[in-house]
């Protein structure tokens, strides 16, 4: 009798314990990270059953990942090419915000700086390397140039931010796109590698009178100036909210049916031309129905109400036309082959 007591009373304490909360397993693009932190620990409050790990090791190492099913969602600035598809065709790309590669640079007194894109591939070819080059000074006439070499600063690892940024050279320089191209892990003729955006931001903080791309957030939050670039209009337009808009808004009309768009060098004298749309991977049939419907409701709050927090941080939520294609993308999702249970309209 003392016996069943007992193992009635293991029993009910056991069972008066509070569940672990669920966790969903992600990795990919450091551009988009401070935001994705923001929606992970908001959502936590939403959802206090669920618990959202992103792991920021680039778009490369998302697409590898997710592909050999290590997460439960992959992320990426630059769309799975098709022989990355042919590797892995189950896996659904779905936009989730809009950020801004920019140029960070360290060059103590300098606070103004105007770029045109030809001389920044020049730069980056190790063609121009000197701050106080002509070519420099011509968009700088105001600015006080030092007679110091540019020391250059990329990623090391494979990234989405790398082809966002080689990707504007490559349409603006024909001497950069035969030499260097684009892609998430060009061969930099000149510079030093360092990992992930917040790798690259820190170089450029404790190194003077260097020049590196980043994404906005991390440029913002380490303090760096950022280089104006000129746009396909001819105008150098700040990453502002509205230019990342812009730019999202002049491809609406070139988005293929599986979503994977580029919209960097946008047209229209307001976009900002080095912006980039940041997709997660998710598989289009999981195994784990559970999970996989936890994950669907959290990339569907991220799609509307966490669209709310992307301003604060330098993203732009994403157009209203987005959203829709990004909705059904979702609801293409299957888990053992039966349909995900997700919100309704609105989330």
């Amino acid at each position: 009798m003392k016996r069943l007591v007992l193992l009635l009373v293991v029993l009910l304490v056991a069972c008066s314990k509070p569940s672990e909360p669920r966790v969903i397993d992600g990795a990919g693009a450091t551009l988009p990270y401070p935001l994705y932190s923001r929606w992970a620990a908001e959502y936590a409050r939403v959802d206090p059953s669920l618990r959202v790990n992103y792991q920021s090791i680039g778009s490369g190492g998302g697409i590898r990942q997710i592909s050999d099913g290590v997460v439960d969602f992959g992320a990426t600035d630059e769309p799975m090419n098709d022989e990355q598809l042919k590797r892995a065709p189950g896996v659904v790309h779905v936009p989730l915000t809009i950020g801004a590669v920019v140029l960070a640079y360290n060059v103590p007194g300098v606070k103004d700086l105007k770029l045109t894109p030809d001389v920044v591939a020049d730069v980056f070819r190790g063609e121009v390397t000197r701050w106080d080059d002509a070519r420099i000074k011509a968009t700088n006439a105001d600015v006080a140039l030092p007679s110091e070499a540019i020391s250059i600063v990329h990623r090391a690892d494979g990234s989405g931010t790398s082809a966002t940024f080689t990707a504007y050279l490559a349409k603006n320089s024909a001497a950069w796109k035969e030499e260097v191209g684009s892609g998430t892990s060009p061969r930099f003729p000149v510079g030093v590698g360092a990992r992930g955006n917040d790798g690259v931001t820190a170089y450029v903080k404790a190194t003077p009178f260097t020049l590196g791309y980043v994404e906005l957030a991390y440029a913002r939050e380490a303090g760096l100036p950022i280089a104006l670039v000129k746009n396909r209009g001819g105008k150098y337009v700040p990453p502002t909210q509205a230019a990342l808009d812009r730019a999202a808004r002049s491809f609406l009309g070139r988005v293929p049916d599986d979503l994977r768009v580029s919209i960097v060098d946008a047209d229209g004298e307001d976009a900002y031309p080095i912006a980039a749309l940041s997709f997660v991977l998710l598989p289009r049939d999981a195994r784990d129905a559970a999970k996989s419907e936890a994950l669907g409701k959290f990339v569907w709050w991220a799609l509307h109400d966490g669209q709310a927090l992307a301003p604060a941080l330098g993203y732009a939520p994403l157009p209203r036309e987005l959203v829709v294609l990004a909705e059904r993308a979702l609801r293409q999702l299957t888990a053992a082959r039966h349909p995900l249970a997700l919100p309704g309209e609105g989330g």
